[in-house]
């Protein structure tokens, strides 16, 4: 089966199992592991950050910076199809205890006009905004990106009304790439940084969370409560380490093939709309003989997996395991729908 469900079903490359196998691993909870300590100084630095924190998610990474930048009863802004909010469970409030404002943004990117107007005013009867969560590339917008004139807006914002800023960034270095970004300028905008690294960088696990050393002395105690304190973990640090260092900048070829690949969807009579193709995510709304899931489902018979992300659209996601073979054989099969 060719695998567009998403970036996270990659399968670790020889050379990082090759580097996973020969990492020295120690006990995390005391502090012992080298290859997850150097995971995490190796990432903190690339953003320009003081700390990391490994830990075995994107969720949890995000769902500890919450907690760690909230009080129960306070407000996190974020846009209405972030990931914090459509797919993690309900985490800010049964983790953290906070509401949440939702923000309807341009495919998931908000402005700082949009999120100055969502900040409560000092009332008895509104809960204290505290904390605005951005997401790049946003997901459900079909990997759109931000500009970065955008995050220094917002960032003013923020530090106007003494609100922390997180940055939801799962697929954060396919926006460094498509954009040719440095990652430290990430390190002057936010307060903290979730980066994954089981999707577009092709490892098998693991997330790292990014901030001040205060910052993440506090969230290392809220891992440890939240059931995320792992021992000889490294051989998982290891595969990220690698990954950082193989797997960032063959990112563009995936943000080629997605636009190989919406370059033959969009000549379709089935197809009504794509969303801009910005890296690698293809996002597309079907219409008149197919449904999202009666389309999936053809691909499926063909050989091709994708997800029916809605009634209506239907989401591909491009990764390392994709070849240029795949994707031939891919355009063949749709030409013929």
């Amino acid at each position: 089966m060719i695998d567009y469900r998403s970036d996270t079903v990659t399968r670790p490359t020889p050379g990082m199992l090759a580097f996973m196998q020969s990492a020295p691993v120690g006990d995390d909870v005391f502090g012992e592991d080298p290859s997850i300590n150097s995971l995490e100084r190796i990432t903190a630095a690339k953003f320009g950050m003081e700390a990391g924190l490994f830990c075995p998610s994107g969720t949890m990474t995000n769902q500890l910076a919450i907690k760690t930048h909230t009080q129960a009863g306070d407000e996190v802004i974020c846009d209405e199809i972030s990931h914090i909010y459509q797919y993690e469970g309900g985490g800010i409030a049964f983790n953290a205890g906070c509401s949440v404002k939702l923000l309807h943004g341009d495919r998931g990117i908000l402005n700082a006009d949009q999120i100055l107007a969502g900040i409560n005013p000092e009332d008895v009867h509104k809960p204290i905004s505290r904390l605005i969560s951005l997401e790049n590339t946003s997901n459900r917008g079909g990997g759109a990106c931000y500009d970065f004139d955008a995050f220094k807006a917002i960032k003013k914002v923020a530090q106007d009304h003494q609100l922390s800023l997180h940055l939801d960034g799962a697929r954060i270095f396919n926006a460094i790439v498509q954009k040719k970004e440095a990652a430290t300028d990430y390190g002057n905008i936010f307060d903290s940084i979730s980066i994954c690294l089981s999707k577009g960088l092709g490892a098998p696990v693991g997330s790292v969370l990014v901030g001040s050393a205060a910052f993440i002395k506090k969230a290392r105690r809220w891992r440890k409560v939240f059931g995320g304190g792992m021992r000889q973990a490294g051989y998982l640090a290891a595969a990220g380490i690698y990954a950082m260092d193989h797997h960032i900048d063959r990112l563009a070829e995936d943000h080629k093939n997605a636009t190989l690949l919406r370059d033959v969807l969009e000549k379709k009579e089935f197809i009504k709309s794509i969303l801009p193709v910005e890296t690698n995510i293809v996002i597309a709304t079907i219409e008149g003989k197919y449904t999202a899931a009666s389309f999936t489902a053809a691909l499926k018979d063909k050989g091709i997996l994708a997800i029916a992300m809605t009634p209506t659209q239907v989401r591909f996601v491009f990764h390392l395991d994709i070849t240029e073979m795949d994707l031939a054989k891919t355009i063949d099969i749709i030409n013929a729908f």
